[in-house]
């Protein structure tokens, strides 16, 4: 087999395995019918143009869980095993490991406290109706922003709230204020600090990291100074709850802590479940950093990353 008719076979095997293109799409391209375009592609298999091999994730998944709860000093971590290490296909698989562990773990008189961000918002979104009583959701952090991205702050405490039959406890307010004196007025307003005292006291903790990158929800808030930015992009691992965190899983600038409102990160340790929710080769140091500090002792993540936990030198 050669000429024209090969590369039009390596064409059509290229458009539809690596590019995604339908097979009506193709025969378009090349100018062939669409059942053309189907001998073309099972040729390929045939010819051995196109080797599939599919990997069992979860063959070694409670292994290396194990192995992970072992090394880190963690009450539970869940593998959820994902077919591509790609962000947004690890959030999906992510948020229906964490919702179906939160269906499993809900009881009557349960306190969740939630953060905000894409990770979460895939958690809410497929959370099973549970017929529980005295369940409350509250926000652990602010979430308004200041420009036009969307922290699904308000979707995801609703959500929640109706997936367990109660009533969410907002936080309208930015995650970070341009004074300390202007965060302890808020703070100290009676509502806000009811809110607050909820978020301290829950007895179970929802939340993820992020990175600093330009496409962080965080840092696209128009938050920072350009310096700001800068040095949290020179010192900072990630954030949790929208407070900045080194590999060590300290606190990268107090001052700006300072400003930011919500659970302080020392109170997570104290949680019945403290549960991190995060994945992808971008978040292997900041969920390091989150490891170090201690802020959680449930686990949610995908194989991957797992594995690169598991071999993580400092």
């Amino acid at each position: 087999m050669g000429g024209e008719k090969l590369e039009k076979i390596i064409e059509a095997a290229r458009m539809y395995y690596q590019l995604d293109y339908s097979q009506q799409d193709i025969a378009r391209k090349l100018g062939v019918s669409r059942p053309t375009v189907s001998r073309f592609l099972q040729q390929a298999k045939t010819e051995g143009i196109v080797q599939i091999k599919i990997m069992d994730p979860t063959e070694n998944s409670g292994m290396i869980a194990q192995q992970l709860e072992e090394k880190y000093g963690l009450q539970k971590v869940i593998v959820a095993p994902i077919p591509l290490y790609e962000d947004r296909v690890a959030k999906k698989y992510l948020g229906e490991a964490a919702a179906e562990y939160l269906h499993q773990i809900v009881k009557d008189g349960d306190t969740i406290a939630v953060t905000w961000g894409t990770t979460l918002y895939e958690i809410a979104k497929r959370l099973q109706n549970k017929h529980v009583k005295d369940v409350n959701i509250v926000q652990l952090n602010g979430g308004i922003s200041y420009s036009e991205t969307n922290t699904h702050a308000s979707e995801i405490v609703y959500l929640f709230g109706k997936a367990y039959h109660t009533n969410p406890h907002l936080l309208p307010l930015p995650a970070i204020v341009d004074h300390t004196v202007v965060k302890q007025a808020i703070e100290a307003d009676r509502h806000i600090r009811k809110v607050l005292d909820m978020g301290k006291n829950a007895n179970i903790a929802v939340f993820t990291i992020g990175v600093p990158t330009e496409d962080s929800v965080l840092v696209r808030t128009n938050y920072f100074s350009k310096e700001e930015l800068e040095m949290i992009q020179e010192r900072c691992v990630g954030d949790i709850c929208s407070r900045f965190i080194d590999i060590k899983g300290d606190i990268c600038n107090e001052e700006l802590d300072g400003r930011t409102i919500g659970i302080d990160l020392a109170e997570l340790r104290s949680k019945e479940k403290s549960i991190l929710v995060a994945g992808g080769a971008k978040k292997v140091d900041a969920i390091f950093g989150a490891l170090q500090g201690k802020y959680t002792n449930v686990l949610i993540t995908d194989q991957f990353t797992a594995t690169s936990l598991l071999d993580y030198q400092a």
